[in-house]
């Protein structure tokens, strides 16, 4: 696997990158988050292993602005900072695997070769399209037959998670963790207020309604009767 290691403590790196190679992988060294940045976005690699506090760039930016940019390289974070709500911020950054300073080499292998044996995520479409609606995820516009409609940021990224899962009954559940990143029940009517309005906006001057209600299950965006 090639492998970048974004690491400011040269003498940590200098032993990451060494054990690594003997492991058989091919490993870069970043010891600052801009140039760590760069590479990542700039040079295909398998895994980014990525320190948390770092000059110049914190690791979290970098995980989050790469998953903005719609790089999905698998990330294992790094950090002596090791509560459960950083673990979960790391997380909630984009990082796919997350493990506190100091650390057993062995165990940060078998999590490095654990994610780069996982399969790339799906979802990397650039766009999607159901019944004369499409979502242009690069120009971050939505058109339905030709007429481009303006969506605010949440409701660009509900519909954006709808059309994903076209012609799937997705849960209030299943928003609520993807869409707001909510792990519990807010107990608001937060979602019924974004579909009223996204409907309001996709479907009510057109023919056909593409948003549809499944009663007692969720909601589903599809090409015919709900």
């Amino acid at each position: 696997m090639r492998i970048l290691i974004i690491e400011d403590d040269r003498e940590a790196a200098a032993y990451l990158v060494k054990a690594l190679k003997e492991a058989g992988h091919v490993v870069d060294h970043a010891a600052d988050g801009e140039e760590g940045y760069d590479l990542a976005l700039d040079t295909g690699y398998d895994v980014l292993v990525v320190d948390r506090m770092l000059p110049k760039r914190d690791g979290l930016s970098i995980v989050s602005e790469l998953r903005e940019r719609d790089n999905h390289t698998p990330v294992l974070i790094l950090s002596a900072l090791s509560q459960v709500d950083d673990r979960v911020k790391g997380l909630r950054a984009g990082g796919d695997d997350y493990l506190p300073k100091p650390y057993a080499f062995s165990e940060l292998l078998a999590r490095v070769e654990a994610l780069g044996r996982r399969p790339r995520q799906a979802g990397l479409e650039t766009s999607y399209s159901v019944g004369g609606l499409t979502l242009d995820r690069l120009s971050h516009t939505v058109r339905r037959e030709g007429q481009e409609i303006p969506l605010q940021p949440r409701e660009f990224k509900l519909l954006e998670y709808l059309m994903q899962h076209a012609g799937q009954v997705v849960t209030r559940t299943m928003l609520l963790e993807n869409v707001w990143e909510y792990h519990f029940d807010p107990q608001t009517n937060v979602i019924d207020v974004h579909i009223s309005r996204l409907r309001s906006k996709i479907d009510k001057e057109f023919d056909k309604p593409l948003l549809h209600t499944i009663r007692g299950a969720g909601y589903s965006i599809r090409d015919g009767a709900g």
